[in-house]
Order: structure tokens, then sequence, then C-alpha cells
């Protein structure tokens, strides 16, 4: 800092004609410009200018640095305008990660529209239903509906996530409408498998939360086979409303016991703590939430 300030110094005090002009250009004492060129001349063992108490003068030396600072200093404040036209517009590479079912619907189907603005970005998208390492795996964005409790990265919130219960009409006209949790036990439940163990169905009781082992001929996995029987009229689906919105909007599925509906976890870009964070990563993020945010699209967005 301290050269780069010296050689300034010496160009801006050619250029204004004196070191007091310099010094008044600055705001500082004269004796202080004049520290820095004595400095630089010490630093560069030549003397670069003739100074008396009327004019300067360059020598041969003085002159010859001069041209370089000159073309230096201007190549720099190139380099700046042009970091600042960059920062001007999203640019550069995305890697962002979501939950394979809510990607496939609800990332994926967005990214042209969101590329067709911003023609200087490119996206990977890494579908996966793990918790990815946001910053160990190099991540800029990860899409998670989870409690979120790393302090260390930074969580925007997208969207509400309310979880259902959800059957076809055909279904609930056979079987009936639960009315209670305890009708529970007399319908066919679709439940999601994990690792083998079967997760059950939180639900608020009393004003508390209560989880339920359910029980039918049929679990699995992955959550969109799930949304499928649950189509086809084989049971009821405990399912989230990013996933069903657009068959219960259109009639094809229809919610029951929505008066023991638990809080969900909401929807969130997690991205880490940056002190200059890419504009790419502020377009996306706010893209996102404010496509997530239209009145009419969880009722209409729905791809099975």
């Amino acid at each position: 800092m301290g050269q780069f300030r010296q050689i300034s110094t010496f160009v801006e005090v050619v250029a204004r004609g004196s070191l007091s002009a310099a010094a008044r250009a600055e705001g500082i004492a004269p004796a202080m410009i004049g520290r820095r060129l004595d400095a630089l001349e010490a630093r560069l063992g030549v003397k670069l200018l003739q100074r008396t108490t009327r004019k300067l003068a360059l020598t041969d030396e003085g002159a010859a640095f001069l041209d370089d600072c000159q073309r230096i200093l201007a190549e720099l404040e190139d380099a700046e305008a042009a970091v600042a036209a960059r920062s001007a517009r999203a640019t550069g590479h995305l890697l962002v990660s979501a939950p394979a079912g809510f990607g496939r619907q609800h990332v994926a189907p967005l990214l042209p529209s969101f590329l067709a603005e911003h023609r200087d970005v490119s996206i990977n998208l890494n579908l996966n239903d793990r918790v990815v390492d946001v910053v160990g795996e190099g991540v800029d964005v990860a899409i998670r509906i989870a409690s979120l409790s790393d302090s260390s990265l930074v969580a925007v919130k997208l969207a509400d996530n309310q979880r259902v219960l959800v059957g076809a009409p055909a279904y609930l006209k056979r079987h009936g409408t639960p009315a209670s949790l305890a009708d529970l036990a007399r319908h066919n439940c679709l439940a999601i498998s994990s690792e083998g163990s079967q997760r059950g169905w939180t639900f608020r009781e009393h004003g508390k939360l209560v989880t339920l082992k359910v029980a039918g001929n049929m679990v699995c996995n992955d959550g969109a086979v799930l949304h499928e029987w649950a189509l086809a009229g084989k049971g009821l689906a405990w399912r989230s409303m990013w996933e069903v919105g657009g068959e219960i909007a259109a009639g094809r599925l229809s919610t029951v016991l929505d008066q023991y509906a638990a809080p969900g976890n909401d929807i969130h870009a997690v991205f880490a703590q940056r002190r200059h964070l890419p504009l790419r990563i502020r377009a996306f993020v706010d893209f996102l939430r404010h496509t997530y945010a239209q009145t009419d699209y969880w009722g209409t967005s729905s791809r099975a």
C-alpha cells in the first residue's frame, strides 16, 4: 500500500505541477507529499524530480518512470471499472443442490426462465436427498426443507411448507373419510420407509405434536411412488403441499384431518456466509423466492 501511494503521489505531483497543489487535492500537508517522494526516490535509488521552491522538473529517469506509472495506473482503473461492471450483472457458475423430488418439480423447471434473464450464468443442479456439506462440497446454494440449526450458514426462507394427509376421491368414497387420528387404524396408510424402518406421521392433537406409526399393505422409500399410489386410489398418503398442491386444486386428491395438521418445515435457500455475496447467488435466491410467492404457484405447479 505504501509503494502504491508513493507512485500515485508522484504522478499527482507531476500532473498538478507542485507539491502544494497535490497536497491540497489530497487534503494533507505538503510535507507529507515531500516525504512520500523522498521515500520513493530512496527506494528506487534514482532522482525523479528536480525540486526548487519555484518549480519542478523531471529527470530523464523520472520521465521514463512517469510513463510506466501512468500506464499502470490507467490499467488499474480499467481493471476496477471492469470489476464494477461485472458486479452489476450476474455472471459465473452456480452449483445448486436440492432434494430430489422437490428439485425435479420446483427447481429444474424454473432454471430455463432464470437463465433467460441471466445469460452470463450457468448452473449445475445436483438432486439428492442427503444433507450436503455446503462449504466442503463447494455448493453455492442448497435448498433445504427442514429445521435449520447450523449457524455457520445463511438461510433465506423461500416459502412455507405444509404437510397434509391426502387420498383420492375414489378411495375416500370406498373407505370413508377419517374424522379422527384413531380412524387411521382402519385405513390403508401408504407410508415411506427409510433404511428399513418406517417413518411415522406427525400431527398436532390437543396442542401437542404426536407421531403415529401407521399401517398399510405398501411402503416405499420414494415419496414420488407414494404420491402415485395415492392418486391411483390405493390409500392415504402424508405428503407436502409442494408435491400435491396441483392435484388438490384439480380435485384429483382431497385432504383429510386438516384440523390435526402439524407445522411444516419451511423451504429455505442455504449458502455459506460471505462478506461479498456474488450477484449470481443473490439473483438466484431472489428469483426462487419471487416465483414461490406468486399466489397461484403452489396450486398449479405440481408436476407428478
